[in-house]
């Protein structure tokens, strides 16, 4: 069977947030493709159940809890992984958190909190991998932004100025790092039920307005945002940097939908 570019086949992947959500299914959607995958998060019994579920979709990996507000756990989790497989070929930032408060009454404590995760965490993740991947001349970089990216989403100030800055940091990081043989591009999912966003979307108007606001009318489920991971972490997509995919159900195109 010939080799396919799409295949992350002899890849090693790093999935940051892989623990829950979004990039649960992207570290799964990896190993699937034939990527050794490492999925981490803060909580360590986590870490290790994912490890052995993606174990058991015949991949390697290793159980490395992670936190991208600690810049050492940062570099101890690349030393890991490098330890492990000898090489990081790709990253994925999905580690995000977001809450409803009207903006008047958003202390700055919780506005600094979500910034420090979803922004200052996916820099500082950036920041600790790249120069690996620099000095290899090899890198693929996948960042979660949003919806929140392009359009505002209200009472949720905070993470939509995150996602705003996350879609333009990929900009910029691409910009710099395209020289060296690393891709950075990111993926703007559209309405996805998850643990982080149910309390938000579950039999809410807030609910019924994203479906009526996308085309086909329903959430997206996470298994649909691999293939455009898998695209953006693969040999397809070696000339593709500085990109937001937006995998949203047709959100962004849409006016009115009837």
């Amino acid at each position: 069977m010939a080799y396919s570019k799409l295949e992350l086949t002899r890849r090693t992947a790093v999935v940051i947030g892989g623990t829950s959500g979004i990039g649960f299914a992207l570290a799964k959607g990896m190993a699937q493709a034939g990527a050794n995958v490492v999925a981490t998060g803060r909580r360590a019994e986590l870490a290790q159940q994912v490890a052995e579920e993606i174990r058991g979709l015949g991949a390697r990996s290793v159980a490395i809890p992670c936190d991208v507000t600690d810049r050492d756990s940062l570099q101890a989790l690349l030393a890991g992984v490098i330890k492990e497989f000898g090489a990081v070929d790709i990253l994925v930032n999905s580690a995000g958190k977001t809450k409803r408060t009207p903006t008047l009454e958003l202390p700055e404590s919780e506005w600094s909190d979500i910034l420090e995760t979803n922004l200052t965490g996916t820099l500082r993740a950036c920041q600790v991998f790249a120069p690996h991947m620099i000095e290899r001349q090899y890198g693929r970089i996948i960042n979660i932004a949003s919806l929140s990216s392009f359009v505002a989403l209200y009472e949720v100030a905070a993470y939509c100025a995150s996602k705003a800055a996350v879609a333009m940091l990929t900009k910029s990081l691409a910009v710099e790092w395209a020289r060296y043989g690393v891709c950075v591009n990111a993926i703007a999912p559209g309405a996805f039920r998850t643990d982080l966003n149910a309390g938000l979307l579950d039999g809410t108007p807030r609910g019924q307005e994203f479906k009526l606001r996308t085309p086909m009318g329903r959430f997206g489920s996470t298994e649909e945002l691999v293939g455009a991971a898998i695209f953006l972490a693969s040999e397809s997509a070696s000339f593709v940097s500085g990109h937001v995919l937006a995998v949203d159900g047709g959100f962004l195109a849409s006016g009115v939908n009837q």
